[in-house]
């Protein structure tokens, strides 16, 4: 008899452990350089004189520094929870990344299924990042702030993320994906302040591989955390350089983005456009802010553990209501090459050269900022990296 149960229990042991497989993984990566600017903002009585600067960086190389949780539990028929917790790092002062947000990069929770898609809900990237991104020179030339679109005003190098949203990415059908997000805002009286939607589509085959995305966000200045510009918890605004920060009265932020990239032998070829709007800027009458970004490049594998890219971006903002307020230009060209040392180990150098034309949106002459990495006191910027990166 007592064979019979314990035989009985390891039976069942074995039948809950095939229905109800979970785990749980701890990852990180610690991406470190050292980044030298010619031309760094340097404020004295009131005036950015520049300065040349050389400093530790852990949030501007090809992929921020992060640590994070993520899981699965198999609920049986292809059906998963999933959930996944990540948080941005300063590896030189140990602070928080995101504006000091715990989970700044993501947190969600929700469903998965094999064959009908995932719904998640909580902080999340949008469509733009993740149906475009790697479909622009970010994505397929060096992830590094120095090549990505000035400003990243059309966030494909991910500087926002979206709060309080509820996301459908669907499967794979054939090589076609797609998948949309809904942000809910809403206040007393309004349900739709402070909330946005985006949608998106990739499809790739062979070597060929295709996105576009659309995102539009209502209230894009609100409070601390509820803003798509101020999506942490300081509140802090994202428009903080002269390139945008005349626009922070916006009510509306629209941001369309289309790409496409070809691989022919060790060589990527990749072509992207996109289309940013700040809709009635009450300061300025109820004016739009336009701005146009194109970007094409390309990366050459020499051998499996060495590779090069080269980028080049344009960005042209719209003058307001027929001035020349906003109507400004700008130039970029980035180098990348890598080496990898390992599967987790990789050292690389980057290098970024901008020239900035027109008037900002302050009204001033507009200046180079590479990477949001600081304003330039005049028209031109340099910054170079040179860095290793360890996955974990």
């Amino acid at each position: 008899m007592k064979k019979i149960l314990l035989a009985s229990a390891i039976a069942s042991l074995f039948s809950v452990t095939a229905h109800a497989q979970s785990s749980v993984t701890l990852y990180g990566i610690i991406d470190e350089g050292v980044q030298f600017s010619s031309n760094t903002k340097n404020v004295v009585n009131g005036v950015n004189v520049g300065g040349r600067q050389v400093a530790l960086d852990s949030v501007s190389g090809q992929q921020g520094s992060r640590w994070g949780l993520k899981g699965a539990e198999d609920l049986g028929g292809g059906l998963q929870a999933v959930f996944t917790l990540e948080s941005g790092i300063n590896l030189n002062t140990g602070a928080l990344g995101q504006g000091g947000t715990e989970f700044g990069r993501q947190a969600f929770v929700g469903l998965s299924s094999r064959q009908y898609g995932a719904v998640t809900l909580g902080r999340q990237y949008d469509s733009v990042v993740t149906y475009t991104q790697p479909v622009t020179t970010i994505g397929y030339a060096g992830s590094t702030s120095l090549n990505e679109h000035p400003g990243d005003l059309d966030n494909t190098n991910n500087s926002l993320r979206t709060n309080n949203t509820i996301k459908y990415a669907s499967p794979s059908f054939n090589g076609l994906t797609f998948g949309a997000e809904v942000s809910l805002g809403g206040q007393a009286g309004n349900v739709t302040a402070g909330g946005g939607y985006n949608a998106g589509a990739a499809y790739s085959n062979g070597p060929l591989t295709l996105g576009a995305a659309y995102t539009h966000f209502k209230n894009p200045t609100g409070a601390a955390g509820t803003g798509l510009f101020t999506d942490n918890t300081s509140g802090a605004t994202s428009l903080s350089g002269l390139l945008n920060s005349g626009y922070v009265t916006a009510t509306s932020y629209q941001d369309a983005v289309i790409g496409g990239k070809y691989a022919l032998g060790p060589a990527t070829f990749g072509l992207s456009y996109s289309n940013v709007q700040y809709g009635n800027i009450t300061a300025d009458n109820g004016a739009t802010a336009k701005f146009s970004n194109i970007d094409a490049g390309v990366t050459w594998a020499f051998t499996p553990t060495f590779s090069t890219s080269v980028a080049y971006d344009y960005l042209k903002g719209s003058g307001l209501n027929g001035s020349d307020l906003g109507n400004q230009h700008f130039n970029q060209v980035s180098l990348l090459a890598d080496y990898t040392l390992s599967k987790r180990t990789d050292i690389y150098a980057a290098g970024s050269l901008q020239k900035a034309s027109g008037t900002n949106s302050q009204g001033t002459a507009a200046v180079a900022d590479i990477g949001n990495l600081g304003d330039s006191s005049n028209s031109r910027q340099a910054l170079v990296r040179v860095a290793i990166r360890h996955k974990f």
